[in-house]
């Protein structure tokens, strides 16, 4: 009986942390059943997370935040904040973000508030601070996907009527503000802050470990590449594995696959992973599709490498001209289910196509053509088979149907 409760504390600890590494920003609103599980573990995994990743986590009555070390910028995959259509979020998006949240903090706003209020007062403080806004449908739509942004972190909560509907049709919108929880949006408090670099750089207080930084890429990464750890780091995955591998399991339910490429640490039950490749929707198809013909092209060996900031790396150049006639072959071979205006300017399918590759660190664009890394060999598509639903952690099954000659995966 013992056994059984220590077994069922332990994986009520994992749950409750995979909750945290799948939304970092948790509350009572969004998801109660994961805070409540949470604030129960609350002691056990400050610490775990503080050990194992160097992360602080916060957890209040009412939510529960997980602040993220940042990674070094050759190492981190951008995720930025995107809209309800999957489109990122724009500098001018973010403007609106960051003028919200001051507005929210103002002495005379109260945790209600209306829309058209918070609008009022938010254009006197883009006022103050010289910045110029306009009653434009270019900037209704940046104004709204900040608040749905702050709506999805449970910062703000629609109480009567909706954001979208104010926006639209100017129909106001009663709105409850959760202020308790703005100061932890940042990863650090602004009055410590020099400038905006320093939200994305390390903290000068933190001694960076090989062990806790390696974990750390593997946690966050798609794809680990050998040529981004460090010395240290690579001594680390080759002399600890067994130990690195338990942790990640015991901590978080993942599974590490070194290769001689690289590393990740996937997901077998594909609920960690924010990026699902391949997967629906004509981007992800045509970026599965180019990474074929590429590869059927060129035809490449073991042992190719390439040249990427300043460096060779494992890798295939792909010269640009080459990499747009292919995706407008494409767009011509499957107008009818991508939609003719490709057709004509296959410009815009081309660079969201390369966008989901370097996504999942599985490409790089370079002045002279796309830089494709061995293990996108893995997701070539079996002609006879249907694709199958991986995401960015998923394993690279050995027996997948790859290019071998390109992607060597021996041990390191």
């Amino acid at each position: 009986m013992a056994v059984s409760i220590v077994a069922h504390e332990v994986t009520q600890r994992r749950d409750a942390a995979r909750a945290l590494l799948r939304t970092p920003l948790l509350t009572a609103a969004t998801d109660p059943d994961a805070l409540a599980l949470i604030r129960h573990h609350a002691a056990a995994l400050k610490s775990s997370f503080a050990t194992a990743l160097g992360y602080i986590l916060v957890v209040d009555p009412t939510f529960a935040r997980l602040v993220k070390a940042p990674l070094p910028a050759a190492a981190a995959p951008v995720r930025p904040a995107r809209r309800n259509s999957g489109g990122e979020f724009t500098a001018r998006t973010y403007t609106y973000l960051a003028l919200i949240c001051a507005a929210v903090l103002a002495p005379d706003t109260g945790e209600q508030v209306l829309a058209s209020a918070l609008v009022e007062q938010l254009r006197a403080d883009a006022a103050t601070v010289g910045i110029d806004l306009d009653d434009s449908r270019t900037e209704q739509r940046h104004l709204v996907a900040a608040l749905r942004q702050l709506i999805a972190w449970g910062v703000i909560e629609e109480t009567d009527g909706s954001v979208s509907g104010w926006g639209e049709r100017q129909e106001e919108a009663l709105l409850t503000v959760h202020r308790q929880m703005l100061p932890h949006l940042l990863a650090r408090p602004l009055a410590a802050l020099d400038g905006p670099e320093a939200l994305v750089s390390s903290s000068p207080d933190v001694t960076e470990q090989p062990r806790r930084s390696l974990r750390r890429k593997l946690v966050e990464n798609p794809l680990v590449r050998r040529e981004d750890l460090t010395d240290a780091e690579r001594d680390v995955l080759s002399r600890e594995r067994t130990d690195l591998t338990r942790t990640l399991d015991d901590l978080f339910g993942l599974v590490l696959e070194v290769r001689a490429e690289g590393a990740l640490a996937y997901d077998p039950d594909r609920h960690l992973s924010d990026v699902e490749f391949p997967g629906p929707g004509k981007v992800k198809q045509a970026a599965l599709l180019l990474v074929d013909e590429l590869l059927r092209v060129h035809k490449p060996t073991a042992g190719k490498t390439a040249e990427l900031h300043g460096r060779q790396v494992p890798g295939l150049l792909c010269p640009w001209p080459q990499v747009t006639e292919i995706v407008g072959d494409l767009a011509v071979r499957h107008e009818k289910m991508w939609g003719p205006e490709h057709v004509s300017d296959p410009s815009v399918l081309c660079r969201d196509a390369i966008s989901v590759l370097t996504s999942l660190s599985l490409a790089d664009p370079t002045e002279d053509g796309l830089v494709l890394h061995p293990a996108a060999a893995r997701h070539r598509p079996d002609v006879q088979l249907a694709p199958s639903q991986t995401r960015a952690h998923e394993r690279l099954e050995p027996d997948a149907p790859v290019a071998p000659s390109l992607f060597d995966l021996g041990s390191l």
